[in-house]
Formats: structure tokens, C-alpha cells, sequence
């Protein structure tokens, strides 16, 4: 048996595809729209609360992932890392279960939802580091497409299942009584997760002894002051990283801008039904998944870079008839072409940070991608805003996405190609 096919590509594919029941079902489509309900009181203040938890979380992973991942590479223990956070994401998810309709669950329910993007953030941080030990140089792109997509079809499995298994009239015929039905969607959410994630956390391979120095524990002090001399040196030596940080947070809160706000224009300025939304995002998350497949074997054999710069140019050339377009049909050919690109975007942003990060420091530096990507992430809900306020018709938002990604195109424009598998940082 080859060294590549002994390397765990599909147990750690399939991680991602595990984790997506937290973020489709848990967090965007299910649990979040049961919290701010009427069942917990007024929705202007169950909403509020909620961002409010939210912010919080983001606040939080903002000013620890880098250090947790750097903490991880040096004891090489991301394997235990990515183990301990998804057992967090499983154990937040099952207790939601616990969440009564009652508005004095309200706070139980948000503290939980956040403290699970929590754990979902950073185990996507250890998740990413360990894709330079499951892939070469050759295949680091159709490997990194591949989870993207795992992903994306995770995603919509978990949500068909939900939608026919436990929301009315469910196939599984759990009461509502007590929402009881909602609720339960929560445990199968914490099921699929671990089921899902198993492969991997038992497949990996523990890491290599360590050297005394490295297998010290610093304090959280001394984590933070490393923390600092990595950005030093990067500044002062790798200017090159710095500009994918900033270029990449641009760009990746673009894309998701793309998603946020597609189910909100598909109604709002297309006419679309909660049905003909919910089809819509089923097909668009396939077309996403497929489109991440192809993009990642591009990936390899033309560099991310291009494949992002590709994927951009493609999502400002889909976008634009939408402005002068009002057709349901249009947004149909329009919204499943940016769909399409992207999932090569986000593949390839992973595997750029790959090729340039320090061997041995890919925590570090995806910790740094996340506090980046977190930092901008008010980008594209603020000019989608500022778009619909100054023409004052909710079709214009879809310019200010449009402003973002160009801005993403634009300062990618500056990165440098990269070789085989290492970036040229001059």
C-alpha cells in the first residue's frame, strides 16, 4: 500500500461533512430561528440576545485562536486538540436538548450556541493544520476541494434528514408537544457530528515525540508573547503572509456574503416562496460542493492563487445581471453560478495559507487566519446596507457584496504566485 492511500484523505474529509450539522442545522437554519421565536418572548429582544452571544464568541475566538493553535503545533498534540473541540461541538449541540420553549431557556440556549461556535472554530483551526500531513504538494488542492465538498453535502444530508425526520408532519413522528420535535433535532445534530468525526480522531496518527523544549508547557503569557514575535517576523520578513491575511479575510467575508444574503434576496426582490428559498440553497450548496471539487484540482495543477483570482472574476461577472435582471429564472442561472465559484475560492484561500505557513506552524498561522477572517467580517453586511440605503431598493445590496469581492480581487492582485509547494516570500 502506497504512503498516499495510508493517509486518513476520506476519514478527514468526512470530518467536515460532520461538523456541517453544527453550522447548517444548529446554528443558520434550525436552532437559531427556534431561539428567537415567540416562544422565548419578544423577537427584537431574543434576536438581540442572540447576536449579543454571538459577538461575544466571536470576540473570544478572535483573541485565542493563534494561540491555541501555536500552543497545539508546539506539544504536537493537534489530533487531541481537534478531538477535545468537537467533543465540545457534540456536547453543546445535545444539550440544547435541554432548551424548553420557555423564555427563561433563552439565555441557557444562546450560552450554548455560542459556546459551540466556539469549539467550532477552533477545531476547524486544528482541522486545517493537519491538511499538509494528509496530502503532498501534488495533491494538496483536489484533497483540500474534496473536504470543502464533504462539507457543503454534510450540510444539506443533515438538513434533508431533519426536515423529513423531525419538522411537521416528520416521518419519525416526534410530538411538538413541549417542541419537543425541535428539540430533538439537537441530539441527532450532536449524533451526526460524533459519527461523522470518529474516523479521523481515531485514524490520525498521534504526533511525533517531542523535544524537551518544545514539549514544555509555555504559559499563557509566554503564548502570547511568541504570539508577538510571530507577527514581528512576519512583518518584518514575510510581508507577503501578511498581505494574504488581510487580501483572504476580504475576500472569504465576500463569499459569505454571497450565502447570507442569497435566501434574503431570493424573497425579498425575487419573489421566491420559503419552499422555492429552501430548494434553492439545497441546489446551491450541491452546485458549491461540485464546484470545490473541480476547483480544488485546478488548484493543483494551476496554483491558488489563480484559482481564486478565477473565482472572484467569475462571482463579479454572475452577479452583476442580477442588478438589471428581475426574473425569477435569472436569479435561478445567476445565484447557482456564483454558487459554483464559491467553493473554489475557499478551497484555494486554505491551501495558499498551506504552501506559505512555517512546516510545523500551520496551527499558528490558521489560528491567525481566523482572528483575520473575524476582524472583517462586518465588511459585507455593512455595504450591503449602505448599497440598499443609498438607492433604497434591496436589489443594490447585492453591489455592495459586489464592492467587497472586488476589493478580495483586487489585493490577491498582490500576492505572489507560489512554487511547487512553497511561496516566494520576497
Amino acid at each position: 500500500m502506497s504512503e498516499q492511500t495510508r493517509r486518513p484523505v476520506l476519514p478527514w474529509a468526512l470530518w467536515d461533512a460532520g461538523a456541517a450539522s453544527f453550522n447548517a442545522v444548529m446554528t443558520t437554519f434550525v436552532f437559531t430561528v427556534y431561539l428567537t421565536g415567540s416562544d422565548f418572548g419578544d423577537e427584537t429582544r431574543t434576536s438581540l440576545v442572540l447576536s449579543a452571544g454571538l459577538v461575544c464568541a466571536g470576540l473570544v475566538i478572535a483573541l485565542t485562536a493563534p494561540v491555541i493553535g501555536q500552543r497545539a503545533d508546539r506539544a504536537g498534540s493537534r489530533r487531541s486538540a481537534l478531538a477535545l473541540n468537537t467533543g465540545g461541538i457534540v456536547v453543546c449541540s445535545a444539550a440544547c436538548f435541554l432548551v424548553a420553549p420557555e423564555p427563561g431557556y433563552l439565555f441557557l440556549g444562546v450560552g450554548l450556541l455560542s459556546l459551540g461556535n466556539v469549539f467550532s472554530e477552533i477545531a476547524t483551526v486544528h482541522y486545517n493544520a493537519l491538511l499538509p500531513s494528509i496530502s503532498t504538494p501534488r495533491t494538496l488542492g483536489r484533497i483540500s476541494g474534496l473536504g470543502w465538498s464533504m462539507g457543503y453535502f454534510g450540510g444539506i444530508l443533515a438538513l434533508l434528514i431533519v426536515l423529513l425526520g423531525f419538522i411537521t408532519p416528520g416521518v419519525l413522528g416526534i410530538p411538538e408537544d413541549d417542541a419537543l420535535n425541535i428539540r430533538a433535532v439537537a441530539l441527532f445534530a450532536a449524533l451526526w457530528t460524533a459519527l461523522l468525526s470518529a474516523p479521523l480522531l481515531l485514524r490520525f496518527p498521534r504526533g511525533p515525540a517531542e523535544a524537551p523544549e518544545a514539549a514544555r508547557r509555555d504559559s499563557l503569557a509566554e503564548s502570547y508573547r511568541r504570539l508577538w514575535r510571530t507577527l514581528r517576523r512576519l512583518f518584518r520578513e514575510e510581508p507577503a503572509t501578511l498581505r494574504f491575511f488581510l487580501a483572504s479575510a476580504v475576500f472569504r467575508d465576500g463569499l459569505a456574503g454571497v450565502f447570507t444574503y442569497g435566501g434574503v434576496l431570493a424573497a425579498g426582490s425575487f419573489g421566491f416562496s420559503f419552499q422555492q428559498v429552501l430548494v434553492f440553497a439545497i441546489a446551491g450548496n450541491v452546485v458549491a460542493g461540485l464546484g470545490a471539487v473541480l476547483g480544488g484540482r485546478l488548484d493543483d495543477a494551476l496554483g491558488p492563487r489563480t484559482v481564486i483570482l478565477a473565482s472572484l472574476t467569475g462571482l463579479l461577472v454572475a452577479a452583476a445581471p442580477l442588478l438589471v435582471l428581475r426574473d425569477p429564472l435569472a436569479f435561478w442561472v445567476c445565484g447557482l453560478a456564483l454558487c459554483a465559484f464559491v467553493g473554489p475560492a475557499q478551497s484555494a484561500a486554505r491551501t495558499y495559507l498551506v504552501r506559505i505557513a512555517e512546516p510545523g506552524s500551520e496551527g499558528e498561522y490558521f489560528g491567525l487566519y481566523s482572528t483575520t477572517g473575524r476582524a472583517v467580517s462586518f465588511l459585507a453586511p455593512a455595504m450591503f446596507a449602505l448599497t440598499v440605503w443609498i438607492f433604497g431598493a434591496q436589489i443594490w445590496g447585492v453591489l455592495g457584496i459586489m464592492a467587497v469581492l472586488l476589493a478580495g480581487l483586487l489585493l490577491t492582485l498582490r500576492l505572489p504566485r507560489l512554487g511547487a509547494d512553497r511561496a516566494d516570500r520576497a
